[in-house]
């Protein structure tokens, strides 16, 4: 016997894509949730509507990939609940940088604005109106999300970072989490100058946006209390932010760590902001979440 289907929520396709990237010069995975026809609609009428959804562009933390958010979020659940696409792409360990330097290059900065984007755009029933495009992530993928808002204003409405924050790169805290990676990073720009100068440097690009009075997407950031990697940085960063007028909002939630727990929550979060239903408020705005 079949079950009820609850009023409001839609049902969901997931749909794996593994392509050949120019830029990244090899194979590369996707995994992408689309609403898909309910059996109260003609499937022929449902796919040849001609609608476009609304998109999360949801990045994985460092030793994550395309899998992660389906795995260990209940994130399929909240995108039938709003009704929108959500795009999860791979980018190993990459910070979300262009590695000239490795291989025969690895360029996960330029791939995701001038391959993958256009991909979702021209194969999939998604907006590309930047009013109908967020962008999210958790660790390494909130810092990219920051990232890509950041160099480009005019693709994202609102960007959130889950336990994650730029940071005032000057040289490389060998106590840091991400050690070899900065001091790689710093290495794969020639430099630390050249890493300055380049897309990567979000504490300085946050000043340049504020001096120059860019219109910037919306920009939220959740870090937990307890979080050992980057609570200290999440503290550090909100006092920079406020000192140079930089416009974000801050949830600061007490008793979590660097875990899906919290990463989950944020996600619930995120999707309330982004998609809102009627009257609905933003889990962190509850009473006793911030």
């Amino acid at each position: 016997m079949g079950t009820k289907k609850q009023k409001g929520k839609q049902s969901m396709a997931l749909i794996h894509l593994s392509f050949n990237s120019q830029y990244l010069y090899g194979n590369t995975d996707v995994n992408i949730l689309l609403p898909e026809a309910s059996y109260r609609r003609d499937p022929a009428d449902f796919y040849l509507s001609g609608n476009k959804y609304k998109v999360l562009w949801l990045l994985h933390g460092t030793m994550g990939d395309y899998s992660e958010w389906i795995r260990k979020s209940n994130i399929e659940l909240y995108a039938s609940e709003r009704n929108i696409a959500v795009v999860m792409p791979s980018a190993s360990n990459s910070n979300y940088a262009d590695w000239n330097s490795f291989a025969m290059g690895y360029n996960v900065y330029s791939y995701f604005t001038g391959e993958l984007m256009p991909l979702i755009y021209g194969y999939f029933p998604v907006s590309d109106r930047r009013e109908d495009n967020y962008i999210a992530g958790l660790s390494m993928g909130g810092r990219g999300s920051v990232l890509f808002a950041l160099n480009h204003p005019d693709l994202f409405h609102s960007a959130y970072s889950f336990s994650s924050v730029p940071k005032s790169l000057k040289e490389p805290d060998p106590n840091d989490f991400s050690f070899k990676r900065d001091k790689n990073l710093i290495r794969n720009f020639n430099g630390l100058e050249g890493y300055k100068a380049s897309p990567m440097n979000l504490w300085d690009l946050c000043r340049k946006a504020v001096e120059d009075e860019v219109k910037l997407p919306e920009f939220f950031f959740a870090c937990g209390d307890k979080d050992p990697i980057a609570y200290d940085s999440f503290l550090k960063f909100r006092e920079y932010a406020n000192n140079i007028g930089f416009k974000a909002e801050f949830f600061e939630i007490a008793a979590y760590g660097h875990e899906w727990r919290f990463w989950d929550l944020c996600l619930q979060d995120a999707l309330a902001r982004f998609f809102p239903k009627e009257d609905e408020i933003p889990l962190f705005n509850r009473q006793g979440m911030r």
